[in-house]
């Protein structure tokens, strides 16, 4: 292993405790542009914690080391967190990063952060989630979350077969894309818009099981009448199947999710969820990291949005919805071989 000064010492320690991040790896030196040679990958997720931004570092980290590109990784301390990816994007810069890949917690709030990066030759690509507007950064490696809402929102009303959906919704983090465009697919995929009177109540939960639970323990004390739930991720999901467990309410329930993470994926084969729309985080990490290290050899740099696409997987498949079961899902959950 490489010796590291003092400086670069002191400096993974502040970073540690100033924001929160996990740290994988640090250089010195200052910000190098496209076309100098060597890729310095820099990339600052929402959390350290959740499982899919796991997958997804897990998977920047090992593309990079597989195309001798240097890395490093923050993140906020929770979803929602602007203030504390801003100052990733700012350490990432003093380290010397040529190109940062980022997951906003919110699609506006850290726009000058990234401008600022991309006025001093830093390429910046979003992952997973799109900035508003969408040419804020280079390019957009993600999910049509809209049309993995829908997706899901289609399973739920195939699923309701006829019957009036009475659903509750447990949305994510106000002001993100990735929140925004999966509630607007869902309720076109089931058929509703947002004044419609079948929506008997939603709960915004940030990303958060915890808080799903709690918002959920909350809607159902004014009506447990309901036989549908949205949930915009799979541990805010597992937050409202707890909550409808405790009800004795899981047997009237559809509830479908989107992430398509391992655990998720089981739990579709173990019946807390009818069904899940799996992401590809991995497909996301890797695209990101090949394109850092094209800009770094050339200076060529990506642009426009990125489809890595999304499938849905359940166990109880019906007609006109393309699925997968959880046994493949399990082989492929977030895009790797298992």
């Amino acid at each position: 292993m490489r010796h590291r000064s003092l400086t670069a010492v002191v400096l993974a320690a502040v970073l540690a405790a100033t924001t929160g991040c996990t740290v994988e790896r640090h250089w010195g030196g200052n910000t190098n542009t496209g076309g100098s040679g060597k890729a310095k990958v820099g990339l600052v997720t929402k959390t350290d914690t959740n499982p899919y931004f796991v997958e997804l570092r897990n998977a920047a980290r090992a593309a990079a080391q597989a195309n001798g590109a240097d890395f490093s990784a923050l993140a906020g301390q929770f979803d929602g967190d602007n203030d504390g990816q801003v100052r990733a994007i700012e350490n990432l810069r003093q380290q010397g990063a040529n190109t940062i890949l980022i997951t906003p917690s919110s699609s506006t709030g850290v726009l000058k952060a990234i401008k600022d990066a991309r006025d001093a030759g830093v390429l910046v690509i979003a992952l997973d989630t799109a900035t508003e507007p969408a040419d804020a950064v280079d390019a957009t490696f993600a999910t049509d979350n809209f049309a993995a809402g829908e997706q899901q929102g289609a399973y739920v009303k195939a699923a309701l077969n006829g019957t009036t959906p009475k659903l509750l919704m447990v949305d994510g983090t106000a002001g993100s894309t990735v929140d925004t465009q999966r509630h607007g697919g869902f309720l076109k995929g089931i058929g509703l818009t947002d004044g419609s009177p079948e929506i008997k109540g939603h709960t915004a939960a940030n990303g958060d099981q915890s808080l799903a639970q709690q918002g959920m323990e909350n809607l159902l004390q004014r009506s447990t009448d309901i036989n549908a739930v949205y949930s915009m991720n799979e541990p805010m999901g597992r937050g409202a199947y707890a909550a409808l467990k405790a009800r004795g309410l899981t047997g009237q329930i559809v509830m479908g999710s989107i992430d398509g993470g391992c655990e998720g994926v089981q739990n579709v084969k173990d019946g807390l969820f009818a069904a899940t729309v799996m992401q590809f985080p991995a497909k996301m990490a890797e695209q990101g990291v090949l394109a850092a290290v094209e800009y770094a050899k050339t200076g060529k740099k990506p642009s426009g949005f990125v489809n890595t696409g999304s499938a849905v997987i359940t166990d109880k498949p019906l007609p006109g919805i393309e699925s997968h079961d959880s046994a493949w899902g399990l082989q492929n959950c977030w895009g790797g071989n298992k």
